[in-house]
């Protein structure tokens, strides 16, 4: 009996051992393109909700959710005093959609009672510019922004969004002039349980962190390329608590392919310069895709979407078509949002 019983554990071994190395094996080689929204706009701001179903927000106050069923969009325009605003910035919670716009006003809207977009945040002055946006559960969330005095602008709600306040700079670490974030992709924040890390650029390049929804900070420095008002890290994503990316560069010299491309395995702490002076240069948005051990990786940006099988290490290009941001709904299928599109992207893997 007991021989039985080691040959059946080795035969689960093998076969363990069989399905990992097929998951490895079959690697992405090409993606198929779906256009599934078309208009005059800048998107760079994507929501899977909970019910499957896909919310946008964009330039010229324009916003819309997607039905993945019966495939058809509902959409709308915010003007607000005559305003209106460009967003860059979405998040969501079980029951409620938001979106916060760049520049001077920041407002923020939330999903209302009657079903229509309501205010609940207005913050105004010459250097308010919000960047991204995220929640840790159905009530608390966090908004982070350029600095308007010597750190970044972080609000944070916890009643589920109807109420947002602005973290005071003696709660944070300050910021040098020059340090700032690109609202490129509403990815310079990511979530993981209590956790949350936000990535700036400008003249200084760095991972902020807060173990405990933003009551406590840290600051990480970053070897990315940095110095310059468009330099550095544009884009940020974990596989879990320990293991990270971050994506940049410069968008005003896209070729730039180093210094600009950076992974961590210690939760942020330190990082290191990863396929350094090869493909892919700058990029806007990075993400890993789901359920693959956190070693494949999906970068975009309006010079294509690139793919990694090995945590970063090395590059190719799967398209040449531009995306502003990416979201997975699972390991082979995503929707991309750019200039005038919203996308389904449809990952092709290897034939074994």
């Amino acid at each position: 009996m007991q021989r039985v019983i080691l040959i059946l554990v080795f035969l689960v071994i093998i076969s363990c051992q069989d399905e990992n190395k097929k998951k490895v094996l079959a690697n992405i080689e090409s993606v198929e393109l779906e256009t599934i929204y078309e208009d005059s706009l800048s998107i760079r701001a994507l929501e899977i909700l909970n019910d499957g179903s896909l919310a946008f927000a964009g330039s010229d106050g324009k916003f819309g959710l997607y039905n993945p069923t019966d495939k058809k969009w509902v959409t709308n325009i915010i003007k607000e005093d005559s305003l209106q605003p460009s967003f860059r910035a979405t998040g969501h919670t079980t029951t409620d959609f938001f979106m916060l716009s760049v520049a001077n006003p920041a407002l923020l809207f939330k999903t209302g009672e009657n079903g229509q977009m309501q205010p609940v945040y207005y913050e105004e002055g010459e250097k308010v510019f919000y960047d991204a946006l995220k929640f840790w559960n159905d009530r608390e969330g966090i908004a982070m922004g350029d600095p308007t005095d010597n750190c970044l602008s972080i609000i944070i709600t916890r009643d589920g969004g109807n109420t947002w306040n602005k973290l005071n700079c003696e709660d944070l670490p300050s910021s040098p002039e020059g340090e700032a974030a690109f609202a490129a992709s509403n990815t310079n924040i990511k979530i993981m349980g209590n956790k949350a890390w936000i990535i700036t650029g400008g003249m200084k390049s760095r991972v902020f962190y807060t173990p405990d929804k933003g009551k406590n900070w840290e600051v990480f420095d970053t070897p990315l390329i940095q110095g310059t008002s468009t330099q550095g890290g544009y884009s940020m994503d974990f596989y879990d608590k320990m293991e990270g990316f971050i994506i940049g560069g410069d968008y005003t010299n896209p070729d730039l392919n180093t210094g600009n491309k950076a992974r961590t395995e210690d939760g942020g702490r330190t990082w290191t310069i990863v396929s350094d002076g090869k493909e892919p240069g700058y990029k806007s948005c990075v993400q890993y895709v789901p359920k693959m051990s956190g070693n494949e990786l999906v970068a975009v940006g309006f010079t294509g979407i690139s793919y990694s099988a090995d945590k970063g290490n090395s590059w190719k290009s799967l398209s040449e078509e531009g995306f502003y941001t990416i979201r997975f709904i699972n390991d082979s299928t995503a929707y991309g949002a750019g200039k005038n599109r919203i996308s389904k992207i449809i990952f092709k893997r290897e034939k074994l």
